[in-house]
């Protein structure tokens, strides 16, 4: 483990390195070349590689001559030559010495260095941290007086604080939200909270309120937006890069690390996912006065803007954040961090796996142990015994504590209530059946109908025995004492590292099984996909299908239609060269046949292509494949995988992906294995 994490920490080390000194050296050598080859003007590149060719001879054979000068010398007087060789030798050696300089920062891609990385302890993280703090939201630009609002069919002149919550529902009226009754009665609440003590007097009544004129003026934004000339489009890339070099980096010993989301989230209404309680609550904007910032002593501290004072500064080198906030919704503390593919988040990823890996090795230990458990004279630990149970077999989060009516009724497996499970002795064909229906994380609702073991289900009767539909189903039981008995189990264990570990090897016992090497690129990929999807049912990553899935189905079916029909044609003009050729039975009919041949091949292979992505797209319309992807698959497989099937890896991680796991790229090789 210590020797990867070096390779990791190595590898940023040689990178920051080998572009600051190859940068320096490439400069001075460049200038010199310039002296010493200016050719005519009007030369060709090839004379100038000719000219690189006879100077590098040149070098080489004066190396040459040094040796043969020696060697002569070596049959004279021994006390001379003696001196003469050191002088030589020395004289090589510094050759060698400047030689190294120029070519160490190239060398340093590829040679293991030997730079190790001074390991902190005690949890400590860095010991120099520096950077400029976030970029805050802009202000409010007040509607242009062309644009109005109104109640009641009469127009209202509203106060800043009201106008601006106005544009955040008149944003959003054509989406779904606006027509729920709990998203828009705390929207009203909270606006409410905004507008004067005369607005409050008028505006009664949310349905009274004519939001259309916003709605329009912001839709023929985006629409000049989007018509904007490449001009103006390249004026906006200019500055965002502007802001990205000032803000989107920072220092952390030594290395300049890239800064994952230095942008604070502007004001807006709260959405949430599923049926969340607090939906359509105002999201205030975030000040200086709410920012703690985290940075070293010695560092130069970020200055907050003009008139404004940070909440607090810290010097924490124990925690990886540069800044945060608490937000107003549900009181979480938000983090601006290190971007993915920074060297500490590579090496949290690489040891996160590392564990799941781990696991492997003692599941079949736990698994047999808690199965034993199941018989246990003591509740307590039967029911610690079945939640283990589902949380390995059904990938089911543990279930943290909260306070009641903080946030949605979401529950995990240690919370599950009598309501929450339905048991049937039998159930389309199968024995002992659970049926599960609750929201877990992000107010996503798990429904399952899953066989189990007969002593689970005998046990479940048990705990369900004379109790409410309310009450806990596992009352001797909380995530506290769960995390206890894992770490018992298996030093640094989790529900997570489950989790992660059944995702990951359930990847590789599909891979293995729905991918054959004789299949083309896109049926591999189809079949990756496949395995994805499996884990993400696992893992319960479900997505509602976009908006624009059903026209870009037809789309795509038009396609598949008319490549269909260039088929036929393609095939009937096949068959007519090959009447063709047995009439005429020369050379330029036979060509032409098979160049109808090559033409059908590769309109077949189009439509595969095509019919591939339709079925895809069709699978994966409701599963979010990404969730998984990210989080739970170990990426040294799907690496694996493409390397031994010579699938290109963008195919499978986009760009943003390949920097986030740079690490595993590296590292794994074709024949890697879970």
């Amino acid at each position: 483990m210590d020797q990867t994490i070096v390779a990791i920490r190595s590898r940023h080390v040689l990178l920051h390195f080998g572009s600051e000194h190859r940068d320096s050296s490439d400069k001075k050598h460049r200038d010199k070349d310039k002296e010493r080859l200016k050719l005519k003007d009007g030369s060709s590149d090839k004379q100038k590689d000719k000219h690189k060719e006879k100077k590098k001879e040149e070098r080489v054979g004066r190396g040459l001559c040094y040796f043969h000068i020696a060697t002569v010398l070596s049959e004279l007087n021994p006390l001379i030559t003696n001196a003469l060789v050191l002088a030589l030798c020395t004289a090589v050696l510094v050759a060698c010495v400047g030689m190294l300089v120029y070519i160490l920062p190239s060398l340093c891609f590829f040679i293991p260095f030997r730079w190790e990385e001074e390991r902190y302890t005690d949890g400590v993280k860095w010991k120099f941290l520096e950077h400029k703090g976030p970029v805050f939201a802009p202000p409010y630009e007040p509607l242009p007086s062309n644009v109005k609002f109104y109640y009641d069919g009469k127009y209202m002149k509203l106060s800043p604080g009201a106008e601006e919550v106005a544009t955040f529902f008149a944003k959003m009226l054509d989406h779904e939200y606006t027509t729920k009754d709990v998203f828009r009665k705390n929207f009203f609440k909270d606006w409410r909270k905004e507008m004067t003590s005369e607005e409050k007097s008028k505006l009664t009544d949310l349905n009274k309120c004519d939001f259309s004129e916003m709605s329009e003026y912001f839709k023929a934004q985006s629409e000049a937006r989007k018509a904007m000339t490449k001009e103006e489009k390249l004026k906006i890339k200019m500055e965002n890069e502007r802001i990205l070099q000032e803000y989107g980096f920072c220092v952390m010993d030594n290395h300049k690390e890239r800064i994952a989301n230095f942008r604070i989230e502007p004001p807006g209404l709260f959405r949430g996912r599923g049926d969340h309680p607090k939906m359509g609550m105002l999201k205030r904007r975030i000040r200086p006065e709410d920012i703690i910032i985290n940075c070293s002593k010695d560092s130069k501290h970020p200055k907050p803007p003009p008139g404004t004072k940070w909440k607090e500064v810290r010097h924490d080198n124990k925690v990886t954040w540069l800044v945060s906030w608490t937000e107003n919704i549900q009181g979480s503390i938000k983090y601006i961090m290190l971007n993915p593919s920074s060297r500490i988040k590579g090496e949290k990823d690489w040891q996160k796996y590392e564990m799941a890996r781990r696991l492997k090795k003692c599941v079949d230990r736990i698994r047999a142990q808690y199965r034993e458990d199941w018989k246990s004279k003591e509740m307590r630990i039967r029911q610690r015994a079945v939640a283990l149970y589902f949380i390995d077999k059904l990938a089911l989060r543990a279930g943290n504590e909260k306070e009641e009516g903080e946030t949605a009724d979401t529950v995990g497996c240690c919370s599950l209530r009598v309501e929450h499970l339905t048991l049937h002795q039998e159930m389309d064909g199968q024995e002992y059946v659970v049926e599960f229906d609750f929201l877990g994380k992000d107010s996503i609702r798990y429904y399952n109908k899953v066989p189990v073991e007969k002593r689970v289900f005998k046990n479940l009767q048990l705990f369900m025995e004379d109790k409410e539909p309310e009450d806990d189903l596992f009352d001797r039981l909380n995530t506290s004492i769960l995390n206890k008995h894992l770490q018992e189990l298996m030093d640094g264990l989790t529900a997570k590292v489950f989790r992660t570990y059944n995702a990951s090897i359930t990847l590789q016992q599909q891979l293995n099984e729905l991918t054959t090497s004789e299949d083309n690129v896109p049926a591999k990929i189809l079949s990756y996909n496949r395995a994805n999807r499996a884990v993400a049912i696992l893992c319960n990553h479900q997505r509602a299908p976009p908006k624009t899935f059903e026209k870009s189905m037809q789309n795509l079916q038009t396609k598949i239609d008319a490549k269909k029909e260039q088929l036929a044609d393609a095939k009937r003009e096949l068959k007519s060269a090959k009447a063709d050729a047995k009439v005429r039975r020369d050379e330029k009919s036979k060509k032409a046949v098979e160049s109808k041949k090559k033409a059908v091949q590769r309109i077949e292979e189009q439509l595969m292509k095509l019919e591939v992505q339709a079925t895809d797209r069709e699978e994966n319309k409701q599963i979010a494949l990404g969730t998984s992807k990210l989080n739970y698959l170990d990426p040294r497989i799907s690496v694996a995988w493409c390397k031994k099937l010579g699938v290109p890896i963008e195919k499978i991680y986009n760009k943003t992906q390949r920097e986030k796991f740079a690490w595993a790229i590296d590292m794994a090789e074709k024949d890697y294995e879970f």
